[in-house]
């Protein structure tokens, strides 16, 4: 996802706006016609990010979640906001009945994916594990509901895992769009997190009364697939065009079925939702991603999500919910 302008903002319409990486991702974050504490706002936007990374990221050993992982089977206590994001995560887990699994840490480092590296070629081999037999009694059944505990007491917050290391991936991306939007919510006419791939926009936006959101077209043959018109609002995309390479000269990425753990989504290259708050456009297009090309239109239109994918013929789709905001399709004339 990135934010489309089709011309310099007007002159009335003032930009104020930072810049930075974090979390693997470019991150740029707007405040349209700013208000007198928009420069502190984006300061505060900047840091909400810097600390899901300091504290959430499985790549940084010295996190907090790095640290809870070492020993998943007691309790830590971890800053307020490796909490929240265990709490949500464990919601979306209830919530997707299970489609939705930070449980899969193990799967991904078994195939090499122990670094924030994009390994877009697809050639590179991480690893002689290959993808695991699915065969055994252990992975036909369904795994037990994961269930962490987070208590408060008066000093903090306390975290039990329940026994095995977590990913919280995408979906701690997607809540550090969630907190950078709220910070910035009122600086001015209107403002915009744009997370490499997670967006949460507000208000007016550059160019207009919203903000145009392009999609990115995974196949590399087109640079979007679809412009959406947006505001107030989340969106985000699960795609394996960055993070794809091969095991045991196995072809793998991290979007990872829990039922099979094996790489879901078979036939489908990206899946984008837009729902009104950016970690559960996180959490859906994950899930729906898993319903392969065959099952994604009936499953993003039963649960009455505004979803697009992108079929590995390079085709689009897109669900009824979707359609009133689409503004440009590759192929308009």
């Amino acid at each position: 996802m990135t934010v489309v302008r089709d011309a310099p903002a007007p002159a009335t319409r003032q930009l104020a706006t930072a810049a930075f990486e974090a979390m693997a991702s470019p991150i740029a974050l707007t405040v349209v016609g700013p208000g007198p504490d928009a420069a502190e706002r984006l300061d505060r936007a900047e840091q909400v990010v810097r600390d899901v990374e300091r504290t959430c990221s499985r790549f940084d050993p010295t996190s907090a979640l790095s640290l809870a992982n070492l020993e998943p089977d007691r309790w830590h206590d971890v800053p307020v906001t490796l909490a929240a994001a265990v709490a949500e995560a464990a919601r979306a887990h209830t919530e997707t009945d299970g489609l939705f699994d930070p449980r899969v840490l193990d799967v991904l480092l078994g195939w090499g994916y122990d670094r924030s590296l994009p390994f877009a070629s697809g050639t590179v081999d991480r690893g002689p594990a290959g993808v695991p037999d699915v065969s055994g009694p252990d992975h036909d059944a369904i795994r037990a509901p994961w269930r962490p505990e987070i208590v408060e007491t008066a000093t903090g917050w306390r975290l039990h895992l329940g026994g095995t290391p977590i990913d919280l991936g995408g979906i701690g991306k997607g809540l550090a769009a969630r907190w950078a939007a709220a910070e910035l919510a009122g600086a001015g006419a209107g403002s915009a997190a744009d997370l490499g791939g997670d967006c949460a926009c507000g208000g007016a936006g550059p160019d207009g009364e919203s903000w145009r959101v392009g999609v990115e077209d995974p196949t590399g043959q087109s640079e979007l697939v679809l412009v959406l018109d947006l505001t107030d609002t989340g969106c985000a995309t699960s795609s394996t065009k960055l993070r794809r390479w091969r095991s045991g000269g196995v072809p793998v990425h991290h979007l990872v079925d829990p039922r099979t753990r094996r790489p879901g989504g078979e036939g489908l290259l990206a899946v984008t939702v837009v729902d009104p708050d950016p970690a559960w456009s996180e959490v859906w297009s994950k899930s729906v991603f898993l319903a392969g090309a065959t099952g994604v239109r009936a499953r993003a239109e039963e649960l009455g999500l505004a979803a697009a994918w992108v079929r590995a013929d390079g085709t689009v789709g897109t669900t009824t919910a979707l359609d009133d905001r689409v503004i440009w399709r590759r192929g308009d004339v």
